[in-house]
């Protein structure tokens, strides 16, 4: 089912569809792996588990080297534009291409890669704040 409410609403049909059929949500490897991860931190003592999540923390925010890569690399073309220039276009314009091509496949996983880090750090840190909220009402 085609939907443009975005991946949340897609994940709510997907669970209700599963639910509406009969089977268990819990089941799901989706679920079941952040089960685990939670099962995991609730090991861990409140003074180390608080370690982990600022270090989560320092990652998630730590993540922006692929947005300056992003918007720094065609900066960096500019500046080279006349040696670049002249080193795609003497050849033909096969090596243009090859160049536009390996340059855009890296730009665009760099940007999925990007995201999905910061949503599985993102995951990580919720998981722990409400594991350390339980604890301990003086965290956050």
């Amino acid at each position: 089912m085609f939907s443009t409410r975005g991946d949340a609403h897609k994940l709510y049909l997907k669970y209700k569809r599963i639910s509406d059929n009969g089977e268990p949500l819990h089941e799901l490897n989706e679920l079941r792996e952040i089960s685990a991860m939670k099962t995991f931190y609730k090991k861990i003592d409140t003074s180390t588990l608080e370690k982990i999540y600022y270090r989560m923390l320092k990652e998630k925010n730590g993540m922006g080297m692929i947005p300056v890569f992003v918007s720094a690399g065609p900066w960096l073309l500019f500046l080279f534009s006349k040696q670049l220039q002249e080193f795609l276009f003497t050849n033909g314009s096969m090596p243009f291409f090859i160049f536009i091509t390996v340059y855009l496949s890296i730009l665009i996983l760099s940007v999925i890669l990007h995201f999905r880090e910061k949503a599985w750090a993102t995951i990580h840190l919720t998981l722990i704040e409400h594991i350390l909220e339980g604890r301990n009402n003086n965290f956050i």
